[in-house]
């Protein structure tokens, strides 16, 4: 019998429909590999299987929908070919690369572990999980798909949509992020993984069931490949499993932005290695949890500028901040910080490393192009 097919002690007063149920594993995992070939998408890292395209593919799918990132990994594929080509590349090039994708910290992580690779690795993707696991960035789930997908090897994963399909699956009543539910869904996709002829395309089909099909609010039972095993869809309410996780506190932060042009460069100024787009490069700003008058935004600036003119004001949501920009603009400024430091021209911002929203705060200075890039 499966781990995962242990039923747990109960009580006669428990309720046991609320309790995960048995989980044919072998059964299962043939229904997924046999759905997978006429579902799954055309996907690039998908056409060309190989271990760099699946690291920089699962590098950039975390936190990050699909349709953004197939562009963005063309263009990174196209600008970095191989392991040793981002390698070498300056660790500026590569986050100029990675703009619009977000979470820069993805992408100093996948120029480090290129690196590891061809140092250590003698430039391919390492086998092991243990091996996977030591590259920059690459955790549990980046691990059991990259030696799943890339080296067809029966390793777990479990992201949300697979902790998703699995909890309806077996209707367990638990909370994805919740330590022993975690646990839970760990030991049935390991179960599901070793008894899969091809443990690769099971975890690619579970991931896509769970991203296509199985949804969190209106999943689509009659096409589901699992609804006759499913004892959410047995129970004629797999909407309601998992339960809802409780509402992440939000942060409000208050980006005071300065725009300083000089002939055609903006001054730039790059931000710390911690924190919200750490090691960017921004328009001189001061951050605060309340909105400053222009007196406080001056005095903390970390650059001299004269009286400031309002330009605009805007929000950006992150996964757990929403932060208001504040735009202004001043005709003269001479850095006074420690930081590092640049005048950068208008039309070559795309070389280097700058948020999108910080783009789109440039975007708004007085005779600016807007097409500039």
């Amino acid at each position: 019998m499966n781990r995962s097919q242990a039923s747990p002690a109960t009580s006669e007063n428990e309720d046991l429909t609320l309790l995960p149920v048995p989980v044919d594993a072998s059964r299962v995992a043939q229904a997924l590999i046999d759905w997978f070939p006429d579902a799954a998408r055309d996907l690039p890292w998908r056409r060309h299987r190989s271990g760099y395209h699946g690291l920089v593919s699962e590098a950039m799918l975390q936190q990050t929908q699909v349709d953004r990132v197939v562009p963005a990994f063309l263009r990174f594929i196209e600008r970095f070919p191989t392991f040793e080509d981002l390698a070498e590349a300056s660790e500026e090039d590569v986050v100029a690369s990675w703009q619009g994708l977000g979470y820069y910290r993805r992408a100093r992580n996948l120029h480090a572990a290129s690196k590891m690779v061809v140092e250590s690795f003698g430039g391919s993707l390492p086998h092991s999980l243990e091996d996977l696991q030591s590259l920059p960035g690459v955790g549990r789930y980046t691990a059991g798909a990259l030696a799943s997908i890339v080296h067809g090897q029966p390793a777990p994963i479990v992201d949300g949509n697979v902790a998703r399909v699995l909890a309806r699956l077996a209707t367990h009543p638990g909370t994805p992020g919740e330590r022993a539910f975690e646990a839970w869904a760990w030991t049935l996709a390991s179960d599901l993984a070793t008894a899969a002829s091809q443990p690769g395309v099971a975890n690619e089909a579970l991931m896509e069931l769970g991203a296509l099909v199985c949804t969190r609010h209106d999943p689509d039972c009659a096409r589901c490949p699992l609804r006759e095993d499913c004892r959410a869809h047995a129970r004629g309410e797999p909407q309601l499993i998992p339960p809802p996780r409780r509402p992440v506190t939000r942060k409000t932060v208050h980006h005071h932005l300065v725009l300083v042009r000089r002939d055609d460069d903006v001054l730039l100024i790059r931000r710390g290695e911690r924190g919200l787009w750490a090691g960017m490069w921004e328009p001189p700003a001061v951050e605060s949890s309340r909105l400053l008058d222009p007196e406080d935004v001056i005095k903390g600036l970390p650059a001299r500028v004269n009286a400031l003119r309002a330009v605009a004001t805007f929000e950006h949501r992150t996964t757990h901040r929403d932060v208001v920009f504040h735009v202004h603009h001043a005709d003269a400024g001479d850095p006074r910080t420690d930081s590092e430091v640049r005048w950068q021209p208008l039309d070559r911002l795309g070389d280097i490393g700058i948020s999108n929203p910080h783009l789109k705060a440039i975007a708004l200075l007085p005779n600016s192009d807007r097409n500039r890039s």
